[in-house]
């Protein structure tokens, strides 16, 4: 809470004030910002090593590229190459604390701060040493969507985009009074705290979740009140079928299936309308009914449900069914929990194909309909909490966006502005 109480005292000290501006590369800034360009204000720009070093199995050192950058962090995982001691020593940038990394190659102006990781930079990741007094409000400005402009304009490359030295050299950064610097950095720096604790709640209650479906779906952890065995069932005996296809006078909206679930295409079919789409079978999905895809290429089938609230129409491919006998969202979850055991139901080779009626003779063990219910409302809570714990995270992004919008253009300024 305290991050929270923060930002709203920050908030109340920003206001609208008789600031005069002035025009500018940038447009208009107030008449005590000033422009410069990057390479005047820092120490060093540089970027990684043009060629491969010498890679190892295992080794406390890295060999980093832009895609290590991520939320201002420099991420390492599994398939991050390492590299011996030597090759580190003899590689190795000068660096220093806080040193600003940026990618330029591919994925452009993905960002982090250096924090002393032991790595070797790749030619897609640049490097910016800064001068202390300005090191967290350049860490922000890089970040906004002036430079995000000004990078657009700069990129070479078709395929693959590319962002020169030279362009981060000559980008444009307006620069307000130090004092006013360091109290943009910081508020935004609590946005970020705000942010990040937030999504470690989200990877907490993911954990949570993911254990809740590894006992609960299994049977190893039981909700109280319940304690009948579990019984083996083929899948048909809660399986029914639906297979109404369209009508020509009805205009129905077609939909993808995704890991997400269901989404809306812009095709439709009907009112004489056809969709350009090569599979010109659909079959109807009402709201609440349950596909999959029933071609695979590993095997591993992802059930989803029209959440959509209308009728739509899906490809001849997606066999569409409801339940019986059992909890819809069980069943949905179970499958999916399951899902890699429909494996042994399939035909084919190359890609492997699960009808309907295999989809039917799959035998699992599963609990009575109310123990299936009361397990799908936990598991639907834990993913409703989740869910919402997500859209706070996006809420708080768009405000840091709109905060970083109106502090680096000097639109929105504090009260110590006038101050100094």
């Amino acid at each position: 809470m305290c991050i929270f109480s923060d930002i709203l005292l920050t908030y109340n000290q920003m206001h609208n004030n008789n600031t005069i501006y002035k025009d500018s590369p940038l447009g208009k800034i107030p008449c005590d910002w000033e422009v410069k360009e990057l390479e005047k204000i820092t120490e060093k720009i540089g970027d990684g090593l043009h060629g491969t070093p010498e890679y190892v199995s295992s080794s406390e050192y890295y060999f980093i590229n832009g895609n290590n950058l991520k939320d201002g962090l420099v991420q390492i995982n599994a398939d991050t190459k390492c590299v011996s001691k030597e090759e580190y020593l003899k590689h190795k940038k000068e660096l220093k604390y806080k040193t600003i990394l940026l990618s330029i190659n591919g994925t452009i102006g993905s960002i982090a701060f250096y924090k002393n990781e032991n790595i070797v930079l790749g030619k897609s990741a640049a490097y910016i040493n800064c001068k202390d007094e300005n090191v967290d409000y350049l860490y922000y400005y890089l970040q906004s969507q002036s430079t995000v402009n000004f990078f657009e304009g700069e990129l070479t490359g078709s395929t693959i985009r590319n962002l020169s030295l030279k362009s981060i050299r000559e980008i444009p950064v307006s620069l307000p009074p130090l004092r006013e610097q360091k109290a943009i950095a910081h508020v935004l720096s609590l946005m970020d705290s705000a942010i990040n604790t937030n999504n470690q709640l989200i990877e907490k209650k993911e954990l949570q979740k993911k254990w809740l479906m590894q006992n609960l779906l299994t049977g190893k952890k039981r909700l109280k009140g319940f304690g009948l065995e579990w019984k083996n069932y083929r899948l048909e005996y809660f399986i029914e079928d639906y297979n109404e296809k369209p009508k020509d006078e009805i205009k129905y909206e077609v939909l993808t299936s995704a890991k997400a679930g269901l989404m809306k295409q812009t095709d439709y079919y009907g009112d004489n309308r056809i969709t350009n789409r090569e599979d010109a079978d659909y079959n109807i999905i009402p709201p609440n009914y349950l596909t999959y895809r029933s071609r695979s290429d590993d095997g591993l089938f992802t059930f989803n449900k029209n959440t959509l609230g209308f009728v739509g129409l899906i490809s001849g491919y997606y066999p569409v069914f409801t339940i019986k006998n059992g909890d819809l969202d069980f069943i949905l979850m179970y499958c999916n929990f399951y899902r890699y055991k429909f494996k042994k139901y399939c035909i084919g080779t190359s890609q492997l194909v699960l009808s309907m009626n295999a989809l039917k003779s799959a035998n699992f063990t599963l609990p009575k309909k109310e123990e299936q219910t009361a397990i799908a409302e936990v598991l639907q809570a834990a993913n409703k909490e989740i869910q919402l714990l997500k859209s706070k995270t996006e809420k708080l992004r768009e405000q840091k966006k709109w905060l970083m919008q109106m502090l680096l253009t000097g639109k929105k300024r504090f009260k110590i502005a006038n101050t100094q």
